[in-house]
C-alpha cells in the first residue's frame, strides 16, 4: 500500500512538473517571437517593409516560427547580417549589445526549431559526368601512364563551372558533341597505345641541317651553314624566334608511340656575355636549362606554341664544353622531339636590336653594311643561347613485362585469345569502379562476338570492346548503384566519391577493399581512410582541383597585364609560382593540421627564388632555381602572410591592367566570407577608367558611389578592397599608383585605410587582416566548410544543410580549426555520404 502511494505521489509530482515545464515553454515560446517582432519594428522595417524593399529584401511578414524555405533563408541572411553589424546601418539607430544577442538567440532557436520541418527541394546530387580533368586523370591511372601528350581533351567543349566549381552535377552536362568527342578521344587512346604495330628499336642521327625559320634562317645559313640548333630565348614570348629548337630531319616524328632515348649534345654559350645582362632580362648567375617537349608538324608551325606539349624533360646545361645529356621520354606516333630554353632571354629580336645600338662599334662592319646583323653577333659577338651540335634518338625502348597499357587492360601475361572476354571485364570492373552485374557483362560480350563475325582478329575483337567501355557512362558517369529508395551511399558508391574528391582518380585496391568488406560505410572506418588518402600524394588531386574552384586560381593568367610594364610576370613564369605558392601552404595546413585561421594570416609562406624577389623577401639573395620552393618566414613583415597576401590571389583578384577595390572586394566577399553581392543594376554605369592616372580609383568611387542606388552596394564592398590596393595588379606591394602619363603630376598616393560598415575602422592591410581574422573568422571558417562540400559532393550546399553545417563547425572548432580535422569531419559528415 505504502509502495502503490509513493507511486502516485511521484506520478502527481512529475505531472506537476511536466505541467510547469509545457507553461515555460509555451512563456518562453511567445516571448521569442516577440523579440523578433519588436527587433524587426524597431530597426528593420523602415527599410525593408512591403513599400521600401531597400536592396531588394522586404522582412514585413518575416516572424517565428520560420515557415518555408524562404523564410530559413531570411533567417539565415539577417543572423550573419546581424553578427557582422553591418545591420543596421552605421548612420541608424544601433540596437545594444543585449539586443542584439537576445535577437540573434532568438533567430538560431527558431531555425534549429524548422529543421526537419522545412523540407528542401533536392538536397541530393544529380547524377553527373567526369570532369576533363578527372577524365584525363582517371584514363592516366587506369593505364599506368601519363595521357597528356595525346591531347585527348583538347577538342572537347570548354567545362561550364557552377560559382567557379567545376564538379558540380548540374552543370556536367552532356551534348552529342561531347559524346562524339569522347568516342574520338576513345580510339586515339586505344590504337595509338594498344594497337600500334610492333616494332624493333631504331636509331636517328642528326649533326646537321638544323634549318631556323624566318628571320633566323639567313644568319644561320650564314654564320654556320645549319651546323647548329640554337635555342635564343624562352617559350614564353611574342617574337617566337629561337623559342623551339626542331629537327629539320625529323619532321615526321617517331613512327609509332613509345618510350625513346634522346642524347642531346649541347653547350650553354656566353653566359659570361659582356653584353649588359639587363638588355635580356635574365639572372645568368643560374646555369641554362634545356628541356624537351613534343611537336607534330599536322598541328601548326613547328617552331611556334602548339596546344599539345608537356614538359617531358629537362637538364641543366655545362658552360665549359659540350656535353651529352640524356633523356628518356613518351612520344606518341608522329611527334617530334622539339627542345626549349625554360630561362632564357625573354625576347632574342629586342636583345638584338638593342646591342645593333649600343655596341656597334665593336664590330668590323663591312662597307655599305647597314648596322650589325645577326649573322655578325654570331659570329664575333656573345649573344646568350644555348647551342645544339648533335641529337641521337633511339626507340621504341622495350618496356619489361610489356608496356603498361598492355598490363593494364590484360595483366602480366598479356592478351589471351581464350580468355579475352574475362580480361575484358577484368578491366571494366576497375574501369566502372565497382563489381560488374550481367548488365554490364552483356553489351561487351555482345559487342566482341559482333567484331569476331565481322572478320576482326580476336586482340582486334577486344581492343574494340575496350572503347566500348571507355564510352560506357558507367565508366563516363558517377553512375551510382544505391538503390533509389536509400538516402545514404552504397559502400562502392562512396568509395568511389570519396576518392574522386581526394585524389580526383578512381578508388585504389584498398579502399575497393574496404568498400567490399561493407565497412567503408562506417563512420569510424571511412575517417581512417580519408586520414590515409590526405598522407598519400596523390591528395594533390583535391588541392590543385579545390582551389583552382575555391579561389578561382584556375582563371589565372587569364587576364594578363601588360607585357611592355610586367615584363618578369612572363620572363620568369611568375603564375605557376604563384600558384605554387598557395597549393603548397594549403597542402602544408592540411598534412599538418594547421589551423584554417592561417588562411587569414599566418607568419611564413612559400616561396622560390622568382616569388622571393617579387615579394622582396631576403631569401632573392639565397634561394637558387635548383632549390625549388622553400618555407619563409614572414614574421614581422607587416606585406605578406595568408591569402590575401599571396600573389596568386592579388593576381586573379585584378583585372590584369588596374586594379579595383570594387573587383577585389567581391573577390573578398565572395571567397573569403561567403557573401555574394548583387549584381549591379542595369541602368547604373561602369566606373570610367582614368587614362591619364590623374585621379586614383577612389576618388572615382567616391563621385559614384554618391548615387544612392550604388550606395548600399559600395559601402559593404568598397572596404573589402581598399586595403588591397597596396598591392599593384600582380601582386608587388607599392606605396604609389602609376605616375600619370602626362607627367606634371607626381604619382598619386595609395590610401590603403577604409571602415567597415559594421564600424571597425584600419589603417592598413595589417590592420585589415587583424579586424578579419578577430571579427570574421568564424564566417570565413564555415565558409570553407561549405565550399568543401559542395566541391566533394557535387551540389551547392542548400539551407536544410546549414543544421550540419553548424555541427561540423563546432568539431572543428574544438579541434583548433585544424584544415585536416575540417576535412575528415567534412567528408564523414550525413552530407557526404548521402546521395
Amino acid at each position: 500500500m505504502r509502495t502503490y502511494l509513493f507511486h502516485q505521489a511521484s506520478l502527481a509530482v512529475s505531472m506537476a512538473v511536466m505541467a510547469l515545464t509545457m507553461t515555460a515553454q509555451a512563456e518562453d515560446a511567445l516571448p521569442s517571437q516577440k523579440i523578433v517582432q519588436q527587433f524587426m519594428g524597431r530597426y528593420c522595417l523602415e527599410c525593408h517593409d512591403a513599400d521600401v524593399q531597400k536592396g531588394d529584401r522586404e522582412f514585413e511578414k518575416f516572424a517565428l516560427p520560420l515557415k518555408s524555405e524562404a523564410d530559413l533563408i531570411s533567417a539565415k541572411e539577417i543572423i550573419d547580417q546581424l553578427t557582422l553589424k553591418e545591420m543596421p546601418p552605421k548612420k541608424a539607430d544601433q540596437p545594444g549589445d543585449d539586443e542584439r544577442l537576445a535577437m540573434l538567440r532568438a533567430l538560431r532557436e527558431g531555425t534549429v526549431a524548422a529543421r526537419g520541418k522545412i523540407e528542401s527541394s533536392g538536397a541530393r546530387t544529380v547524377m553527373r559526368r567526369l570532369s576533363s580533368r578527372e577524365y584525363e586523370n582517371t584514363l592516366a591511372a587506369l593505364f599506368g601512364r601519363r595521357v597528356d601528350t595525346l591531347g585527348l581533351t583538347g577538342d572537347f567543349p570548354k567545362e561550364k563551372t557552377s560559382r567557379h566549381m567545376d564538379t558540380i552535377g548540374q552543370s556536367l552536362v552532356t551534348s552529342g558533341f561531347l559524346v562524339d568527342q569522347y568516342f574520338q578521344a576513345a580510339n586515339r587512346l586505344v590504337e595509338m597505345r594498344l594497337g600500334k604495330p610492333q616494332m624493333e628499336p631504331k636509331s636517328w642521327l642528326f649533326n646537321k641541317n638544323f634549318v631556323q625559320y624566318e628571320e633566323l634562317q639567313g644568319s644561320h645559313k650564314a654564320a654556320f651553314k645549319f651546323r647548329y640548333l640554337n635555342l635564343y630565348e624562352q617559350p614564353n614570348t611574342d617574337t617566337r624566334q629561337g623559342g623551339y629548337g626542331h629537327i629539320e630531319d625529323f619532321l615526321k616524328g617517331v613512327p609509332v608511340s613509345g618510350l625513346y632515348d634522346i642524347e642531346v649534345e649541347a653547350q650553354a654559350m656566353h653566359r659570361n656575355t659582356h653584353f649588359d645582362h639587363a638588355i635580356f632580362g635574365i639572372d645568368f648567375s643560374e646555369p641554362f636549362i634545356i628541356g624537351v617537349v613534343p611537336g607534330d608538324v599536322t598541328r601548326g608551325h613547328i617552331h611556334y606554341p602548339q596546344t599539345i606539349e608537356p614538359l617531358l624533360g629537362s637538364s641543366t646545361v655545362p658552360d665549359d664544353k659540350p656535353a651529352k645529356l640524356k633523356f628518356r621520354v613518351w612520344l606518341e606516333a608522329g611527334q617530334t622531339p622539339r627542345f626549349i630554353f625554360p630561362n632564357g632571354p625573354y625576347e632574342s629580336r629586342a636583345a638584338v636590336v638593342t646591342i645593333n645600338k649600343r655596341y656597334k662599334d665593336e664590330f668590323n662592319i663591312p662597307p655599305g653594311t647597314s648596322g650589325v646583323s645577326r649573322t655578325h653577333l654570331l659570329r664575333d659577338g656573345d649573344l646568350p643561347h644555348i647551342r645544339i651540335s648533335e641529337v641521337k634518338i633511339q626507340g621504341p625502348m622495350p618496356e619489361k613485362g610489356g608496356s603498361a597499357e598492355e598490363r593494364a587492360v590484360f595483366g602480366k601475361d598479356g592478351f589471351q585469345p581464350d580468355r579475352a572476354l574475362e580480361q575484358l571485364h577484368a578491366f571494366a570492373g576497375k574501369a566502372y569502379r565497382r563489381p560488374l552485374t550481367e548488365t554490364d557483362r552483356q553489351p561487351i560480350d555482345a559487342f566482341y562476338q559482333k567484331r569476331l563475325a565481322e572478320k576482326a582478329t580476336p586482340r582486334q575483337a577486344a581492343l574494340d570492346a575496350l572503347k566500348l567501355i571507355l564510352c560506357s557512362p558507367s565508366f563516363l558517369y558517377f553512375s551510382e548503384i544505391t538503390d533509389e529508395s536509400e538516402k545514404a551511399l552504397s559502400a562502392y558508391d562512396l568509395a568511389s566519391r570519396l576518392s574522386f574528391a581526394l585524389w580526383a582518380t578512381p578508388p585504389d585496391r584498398e579502399l575497393l577493399a574496404v568498400a567490399k568488406s561493407g565497412k567503408l560505410t562506417q563512420k569510424a572506418e571511412l575517417a581512417k581512410q580519408v586520414q590515409r588518402m590526405i598522407a598519400d600524394a596523390r591528395i594533390s588531386g583535391f588541392v590543385d582541383g579545390f582551389l583552382d574552384s575555391w579561389l578561382n586560381l584556375r582563371d589565372l593568367g587569364s587576364m594578363p597585364p601588360p607585357r611592355e610594364t610586367n615584363r618578369s610576370y612572363y620572363a620568369e613564369d611568375l603564375p605557376t609560382s604563384m600558384k605554387t605558392e598557395v597549393k603548397l601552404f594549403f597542402t602544408d595546413l592540411l598534412k599538418n593540421n594547421g589551423s584554417a585561421g592561417q588562411f587569414l594570416h599566418a607568419e611564413y609562406t612559400f616561396a622560390d627564388k622568382k616569388l622571393a624577389k617579387l615579394y622582396d623577401l631576403p631569401e632573392q639573395k639565397t634561394l637558387r632555381l635548383a632549390d625549388g620552393f622553400q618555407k619563409v618566414s614572414l614574421k614581422g613583415n607587416a606585406r605578406r602572410g595568408g591569402l590575401l597576401g599571396m600573389a596568386g590571389v592579388l593576381t586573379v583578384s585584378a583585372n590584369g591592367v588596374e586594379t579595383s577595390p570594387v573587383t577585389r572586394g567581391v573577390w573578398v566577399s565572395e571567397n573569403i566570407l561567403g557573401i555574394q553581392p548583387p549584381p549591379p543594376p542595369d541602368e547604373v554605369p561602369a566606373i570610367e577608367a582614368d587614362i591619364s592616372g590623374a585621379t586614383t580609383i577612389r576618388e572615382r568611387l567616391a563621385k559614384h558611389s554618391t548615387d544612392k542606388t550604388c550606395a548600399e552596394c559600395h559601402r559593404k564592398i568598397d572596404p573589402l578592397g581598399f586595403s588591397l590596393e597596396t598591392f599593384d595588379p600582380i601582386g608587388r606591394w607599392r606605396s604609389s599608383y602609376p605616375k600619370p602619363k602626362n607627367g606634371k603630376q607626381p604619382a598619386p598616393k595609395v590610401d590603403s585605410s577604409g571602415e567597415f560598415p559594421s564600424g571597425e575602422t584600419y589603417k592598413d592591410f595589417a590592420s585589415f587582416k587583424k579586424i578579419i581574422r578577430e571579427t570574421r573568422e568564424d564566417i570565413f571558417t564555415r565558409h570553407l566548410i561549405r565550399q568543401v562540400l559542395t566541391y566533394t559532393t557535387g551540389r551547392h550546399m542548400e539551407p536544410v544543410d546549414d543544421f550540419e553545417l553548424d555541427e561540423i563547425h563546432l568539431a572543428v572548432k574544438k579541434n583548433q580549426l585544424g584544415l585536416q580535422t575540417l576535412i575528415v569531419e567534412c567528408l564523414t559528415s550525413d552530407i557526404f555520404r548521402s546521395r
